[in-house]
């Protein structure tokens, strides 16, 4: 039995090993034990009535370590929240932006960030939007921005349409911390699937949000904002009564389920050796064939094509495939079995540990023929 069949057996829930799940850069299957921690929750509740919060502190807490980890930064002040949207609006609340009222970010940023800075520039504040192609000099154009009048620069670490890793974003800190800007970088496509640490990346004076979604199998409501060192008298405008115990970047009360679930699948993570370099080594294998398997179709690249000249090592956890008809391949692989999504002319297709090299390769045959479909 391979390694991906044998740890598939710890997610019989989610029936991983009967379904083509596609799905990893979005939403990855929860292991059998974060059904184990629902109930814990449930009956510390039951148990300990209002003496729940004590426990479920403890629970916050081992997903606030697994983030340091991941971060490889172990003495992070980090907030916890049920979004990254919800914590990104926390951090701008935090901005002097009647004195400094520019933000810069670039047109490839996540949905809720880009509707959120949207706002922001409808209602008075100078939205410089820098595009990300060419990907090499991102770092560059963006740091060339940055001012005495930007508030922050808001970016991500790894592009979520083309999962392209952003090189470079040193010089952006560099720009930051020269000027007085706040650096905010969304990690959210790099955090359990490219190693990482802040320090190493030039990056150890930027905020960093992100959460458990996708790569890490945590499930809803486990997101966090990394609080850089420079900032620990940070006030924002929008928090919550838990912060009058110090947290200033901490809400209100919350379903506290979502942390026990966390606490159970990074423990199950460390039981398996599913260690930073350990999944990394396993995405670059399952990316690698799923490219080599769509190059083996031979579809015309008018129909879909990827990116055959970056190096596997320069991007993320998905393979992108370009297309102007994603919307309708994505749809004939839903009916043909397989899960995945699209983000505009970009069709995503995420592996996952849990899957077999059998299964990656059977989902990129029924691509073949819902292309077929379409042609």
């Amino acid at each position: 039995m391979s390694p991906a069949a044998e740890l598939a057996e710890h997610y019989t829930r989610f029936r991983v090993a009967d379904r083509l799940l596609l799905t990893g850069h979005s939403h990855q299957a929860w292991p059998d034990v974060a059904r184990d921690g629902v109930i814990e929750a449930y009956d510390d509740a039951a148990l300990a009535v209002e003496g729940k919060w004590a426990r479920a502190e403890v629970r916050a807490e081992r997903l606030r370590a697994g983030v340091r980890m991941l971060l490889d930064d172990p003495v992070a002040e980090v907030a916890l929240g049920a979004s990254a949207h919800e914590l990104l609006v926390r951090f701008l609340s935090a901005l002097p932006l009647r004195s400094r009222p520019r933000v810069v970010t670039t047109d490839g940023e996540f949905d809720s960030a880009r509707r959120q800075l949207d706002r922001l520039a409808d209602a008075g504040i100078e939205l410089v939007r820098v595009p990300t192609a060419p990907l090499g000099t991102l770092a560059e154009r963006v740091a060339a921005l940055v001012d005495t009048r930007t508030a922050a620069v808001v970016v991500s670490s790894v592009l979520f349409e083309t999962s392209r890793i952003v090189p470079g974003l040193a010089a952006v800190a560099e720009a930051c911390e020269r000027t007085g800007a706040e650096l905010l970088v969304d990690a959210y496509h790099q955090l359990g699937v490219v190693p990482w640490s802040v320090g190493a990346a030039g990056l150890a004076e930027a905020w960093v949000v992100g959460g458990g979604y996708k790569y890490l199998q945590l499930g809803e409501g486990n997101c966090f904002l990394r609080v850089p060192p420079h900032a620990r008298g940070a006030e924002p405008v929008v928090t919550g009564w838990f912060a009058h115990g110090g947290d200033r970047f901490a809400g209100s009360t919350y379903d506290p389920t979502s942390h026990y679930r966390a606490a159970r699948v990074l423990n199950f993570f460390v039981e398996q050796d599913l260690t930073p370099p350990r999944l990394r080594e396993i995405s670059l294998h399952q990316r690698g064939l799923l490219a080599r398997e769509f190059d083996a179709l031979g579809l015309p690249d008018e129909l879909v094509t990827r990116d055959r000249d970056t190096p596997a090592e320069a991007f993320g956890g998905f393979l992108a495939l370009a297309s102007p008809q994603a919307a309708r391949l994505r749809d004939g692989l839903a009916e043909r079995g397989v899960h995945a999504d699209h983000r505009g002319q970009h069709l995503r297709l995420g592996p996952a540990p849990y899957l077999t090299d059998e299964q990656l390769t059977e989902a990129m045959g029924l691509l073949g023929e819902a292309a077929a479909s379409v042609r």
